[in-house]
């Protein structure tokens, strides 16, 4: 007698946007051939009356869903919930963001994992003058201390000189721009599921360049900038194809570390290579993904 596969139920739970970008009808049909049903979690329910899970996936942060997730856990103590709210609350602040990669247990080999010098300023007022920098030296990046999924968050902008800091506001992390020929390596974790991709980024700046370039640039104003003679002395010509991948050891090692230091499952960062020296990841940066794993897996 044959016995019928075990179904299993996964909640998820997404803002609108999230739903529409990657609960596609094929993730559903590839999902139900694995015998996984997914099945959408409604938040301004209780989510506990909405029926048994086997997992929940979940990339929402109010005090409201912590609350809901808490009192699930407690009546279900052995259905996973990825990832825990605490472990992603403090990757919502980009100075613990970074103070986990500090923290991480990487062997020693030629590849270095490192982060950028950085300066945090809490008040408006020291940003009209160039001493709020210290060690820094222009251009700068300039990042929302908050790293919480929402538009103010992203707005992010390129500093060339104290000018440019004039039009920030605080709270406001400054960092140091590391020229890294204009790619991006997004590496997407997955439990033990690793996989990385290269994405075009910031273009390099000389210092003939930096010379031409005044005040400041949001990062989606040099992302569009497309035609070599519009681009304001940036060098924006960069065949993907030709970039070597980082070794796929070193990249599976960080992504164990994370996970070990982070206790998250589910999450991607990013790594760019100092231009000064192949094979240095200069910076680090991780961030939660949750759902948005699709896009690599």
């Amino acid at each position: 007698m044959s016995t019928q596969a075990k179904r299993y139920r996964i909640g998820y739970a997404l803002v609108p946007k999230k739903v529409q970008s990657f609960i596609q009808p094929s993730l559903i049909n590839l999902a139900s051939r694995h015998n996984i049903d997914l099945i959408a979690i409604d938040p301004s329910k209780s989510l506990i009356e909405q029926g048994s899970f086997d997992c929940v996936i979940h990339k929402l942060y109010s005090s409201d869903w912590k609350l809901q997730l808490e009192r699930f856990s407690l009546e279900n103590p052995n259905v996973p919930i990825i990832d825990s709210p605490d472990s992603i609350e403090r990757l919502h602040n980009r100075i613990s963001m970074l103070e986990v990669v500090r923290r991480l247990n990487i062997s020693k080999r030629s590849e270095v994992l490192d982060v950028p010098k950085q300066v945090v300023v809490l008040d408006s007022e020291n940003l009209k003058g160039n001493g709020v920098i210290g060690e820094l030296r222009f251009p700068i990046l300039a990042k929302p201390l908050v790293a919480d999924g929402s538009a103010k968050s992203h707005e992010m902008y390129q500093i060339f000189d104290s000018e440019g800091l004039k039009r920030l506001d605080a709270p406001i992390i400054l960092q140091d721009f590391v020229n890294h020929g204009g790619v991006i390596f997004k590496v997407y974790v997955a439990g033990d599921y690793v996989q990385c991709v290269k994405r075009k980024s910031l273009p390099d700046i000389s210092q003939e360049k930096l010379a031409t370039l005044k005040g400041s640039l949001p990062f989606s104003l040099i992302s569009n900038l497309t035609v070599p003679e519009k681009n304001e002395g940036f060098d924006i010509v960069v065949d993907l194809e030709k970039v070597e991948m980082p070794p796929l050891g070193f990249v599976e090692e960080v992504a164990k570390a994370m996970r070990q230091e982070t206790g998250l499952n589910l999450f991607n960062f990013d790594v760019v290579r100092d231009a000064k020296d192949g094979n240095r990841a200069e910076k680090c940066l991780l961030e939660t993904l949750k759902m948005e794993t699709s896009k690599a897996i």
